[in-house]
């Protein structure tokens, strides 16, 4: 397969239809099994092993798409036209809403304000604090908060110290309080009643729908929807469309001029630098992937996990090791099995990254609980590890 041509200015990119790209171990013996509308009818590649002492015991299959800022895939395997739901993922582009409605200025927001409303927080003290004095400042109760409590915080710490001292985790606790806060201070600057700002129909998610619709560059009404954990609407696109939203995040001020998108490159500035400036706050103080990468490659990533095995990674200009200067790119994968033990997802991320020049040696060696999570007996002694095993193929270099 020839790599595809940039088009001329004011041009509209040709789509490119990638091959599905397996694993360098193709399953044996299996056939492929029956698919719902709009999946590949090609078995799914391995991109994580399970190893113990050598046996395998299960393995993650899943889909990996790199593109760049007008949408060409760079680097795949698997199926890029893959739909997923967003979940968590759709955070960044949904806090635009509360941008466009003028609340950085009429709340004072600060950076990690921000980055919380664009992130998942584990739950700890420190992103409660956070929370909190946003709504002291603009004068609403947090108790307006609709997103359930159920397994938060995801801190495992916190949520031992909270049962030891017979503390129930309030809903500021919980992962998505932070985007809700969105929709509660939508309502106070727009006078909305925010008592059930969680049904589709009220204008703060009217308003935050039409900002995921305008990064998505698609309107509203063509959105497809399904409805989130924390009971809220989540959207669905295939993951080409993610990685290439992600690239865009990385570097708004590429966005072609001709595409409706630039209007938004302000915006999703802000909420970049803000999530780059306060990794602590996309995720927590430890056992964040999110928060890792974006620690270990200060200024080079920006990491969001969804749920369901989702990532998306927008891969900054200059990110990889040894460029002067090179274009955005948006990485953006899923697990099919939903990565349940949460394991394949950060492996598979980071060894995503480290075959497309982003995470260095140096960088491997600081994530390697992630990238290989080793399993481990009660003493603490290591007895099988998850193994990441794909070639992430660049796109020139596929054979159709």
């Amino acid at each position: 397969m020839q790599a595809p041509v940039k088009p001329a200015d004011g041009a509209t990119p040709e789509p490119v239809t990638a091959p599905v790209v397996t694993s360098r171990r193709a399953p044996r013996g299996r056939a492929a099994n029956a698919r719902p509308v709009g999946r590949s009818r090609s078995v799914t590649p391995v991109l994580v092993r399970q190893l113990r002492n050598g046996i395998e015991e299960s393995v993650h299959r899943g889909d990996i798409v790199e593109v760049d800022i007008d949408g060409r895939i760079v680097r795949v395997v698997g199926d890029p036209e893959r739909v997923v739901t967003l979940r968590s993922a759709v955070k960044p582009f949904g806090a635009v809403a509360l941008l466009d409605a003028g609340g950085l200025e009429a709340f004072d927001l600060s950076p990690a304000e921000l980055a919380i409303m664009a992130g998942s927080h584990s739950g700890e003290d420190v992103h409660v604090r956070t929370l909190q004095a946003v709504f002291r400042r603009a004068g609403v109760r947090q108790s307006y908060l609709a997103t359930g409590t159920v397994d938060m915080p995801l801190d495992k710490l916190t949520a031992a110290r909270l049962a030891r001292d017979g503390e129930a985790p309030g809903e500021i606790r919980h992962m998505c309080s932070g985007q809700h806060a969105v929709f509660i201070l939508l309502s106070r600057l727009r006078g909305w009643d925010p008592g059930d700002y969680w049904r589709p129909e009220h204008p703060s998610q009217v308003a935050y729908r039409s900002a995921v619709a305008r990064a998505f560059g698609t309107e509203p009404r063509r959105l497809r929807t399904a409805t989130d954990n924390c009971g809220i609407e989540t959207f669905a696109f295939p993951l080409r469309e993610v990685a290439r939203a992600y690239a865009m995040l990385a570097d708004p001020a590429a966005i072609a001029g001709n595409d409706s998108r630039s209007a938004l490159a302000l915006q999703l500035t802000v909420v970049r630098d803000a999530m780059a400036a306060n990794p602590e706050m996309v995720g927590g103080t430890h056992d964040r992937v999110d928060t890792s990468l974006m620690k270990t490659l200060p200024g080079r990533v920006i990491s969001k996990a969804g749920a369901e095995g989702l990532r998306a990674v927008a891969i900054l200009p200059a990110a990889r090791s040894g460029a002067s200067r090179s274009a955005a790119t948006g990485l953006a994968l899923t697990i099919e099995d939903g990565d349940g033990f949460g394991r394949a997802s950060g492996s598979a991320s980071i060894e995503a990254l480290h075959q497309a020049g982003i995470v260095d040696d140096r960088a491997l060696r600081e994530l390697a609980r992630y990238h290989r999570p080793p399993a481990t007996d009660p003493r603490g002694h290591v007895i099988g590890e998850a193994v990441p095993d794909f070639d992430l193929a660049p796109v020139g270099e596929l054979i159709s």
